[in-house]
C-alpha cells in the first residue's frame, strides 16, 4: 500500500536527533527519500549537549532500515553554500524535492533583554531565524523546477506566537519565523507551493528537557531535576501532559507535507496540549 508521500523527496535540517530525526523516519516509513543536514558538533552558548556526527550516523542508518534512501551532511544552516551544495547533490541523487522541514534550531541560555549580550542574541536569530530562510533560500527553486507543487514546513514555537520572559531572543526569532512562513505562502502559492509553521510545546528531547531548562523554570532550586520541572511544564498545559513527543510533532508534518492537507497553507499549527489557551 503507497505512503502518504509516497515517492517524494523531503529535505530536512536538525536531522540529527530529537525532532528532526522523528521526522525523517516518519516520512521515509511513509515513502518519502531523506536529504537531510545537521552541525553535529557543540555550538557556543547553547544550554545543552548538542548533536554529534555518531547522531546523524544513526539516523541514516534508521532511514535505511525503512527500505528508503538518504543522503546526510554535516553543516551549519547558518551555512549558504553548505546549504545549497547539500541541496544540489540531493536533488541530484534523488531526482526531485517535494518536501522541506525547516526544523534545526538552537536553546541557549536566557537573560532579560536588557542583560542580553550581543553575541547570544546574534547566535540565535543567525541560527532560528536566518537559517529558516537560508534553508528555504536553497530549497525553493528545486521544488518550482520540478512543477509538482510542494510543501514547506517551519518549525516555530508556541513562543512564536505568545510572549515568553528571559529568552526574548528566542522569542523574536521564532515570531520571525511565522513572518517568513506568511510570506512564503504569499509568493508560492502560485506554484501550488504550501507553506505552514509549527509551534510546538514543551518537546521531549535534549533541546528542551536538559539542567538549563530545570534551571530557568525552578531558580528557587540550586539543582532541580526533569522531575522539578514537570509540574511546572505540567501547568502550562489544559491536557494533562508536561510536554509531548517528537512523534506527536512528526505526525503534524506528516499532515502538512500529505495531499491531506493539499488546501492548507499560511496556517500557524500549535501542538501545544492547550498552552495557548492559557
Amino acid at each position: 500500500m503507497p505512503g502518504r508521500v509516497d515517492g517524494k523527496v523531503a529535505f530536512i535540517t536538525g536531522a540529527a536527533r530529537g525532532q528532526g530525526r522523528s521526522h525523517a523516519l516518519t516520512l521515509a516509513r511513509e515513502g518519502a527519500d531523506i536529504i537531510a543536514i545537521d552541525v553535529c558538533k557543540q555550538l557556543e552558548n547553547a544550554a545543552f549537549p548538542m548533536s554529534t556526527p555518531e547522531d546523524l550516523a544513526e539516523t541514516v542508518r534508521l532511514v535505511e532500515k525503512t527500505g528508503r534512501r538518504i543522503y546526510a551532511v554535516e553543516g551549519d544552516v547558518r551555512d549558504f553554500d553548505v546549504l545549497q551544495a547539500t541541496v544540489d547533490e540531493g536533488v541530484a541523487r534523488f531526482g526531485r524535492l517535494d518536501i522541506v522541514c525547516a526544523n534545526a534550531g538552537l536553546g541557549s541560555n536566557g537573560a532579560k533583554l536588557h542583560r542580553m549580550s550581543e553575541q547570544t542574541w546574534r547566535q540565535m536569530i543567525d541560527v532560528n531565524l536566518t537559517g529558516v530562510f537560508l534553508t528555504t533560500r536553497v530549497a525553493t527553486p528545486h521544488i518550482i523546477a520540478g512543477g509538482r507543487g510542494g510543501s514547506i514546513i517551519l518549525t516555530s514555537s508556541v513562543g512564536g506566537l505568545r510572549a515568553l520572559p528571559n529568552v526574548g531572543h528566542y522569542t523574536a526569532a521564532k515570531h520571525g519565523v511565522v513572518g517568513i512562513m506568511r510570506t512564503l505562502a504569499m509568493e508560492l502559492g502560485k506554484y501550488s507551493i504550501r507553506v505552514n509553521s509549527l509551534h510546538p510545546t514543551q518537546v521531549n528531547t535534549p533541546m528542551a528537557i536538559n539542567d538549563g531548562t530545570f534551571r530557568l523554570f525552578r531558580p528557587d532550586l540550586e539543582n532541580p531535576t526533569v522531575e522539578d520541572f514537570a509540574p511546572i511544564s505540567q501547568s502550562m498545559h489544559i491536557l494533562p501532559t508536561p510536554w509531548v513527543e517528537p512523534e506527536d510533532i512528526s505526525n503534524a508534518v506528516l499532515f502538512l507535507a500529505s495531499d491531506d492537507s493539499r488546501f492548507i497553507t499560511g496556517v500557524t499549527l500549535p501542538v501545544d496540549a492547550g498552552t495557548l489557551l492559557k
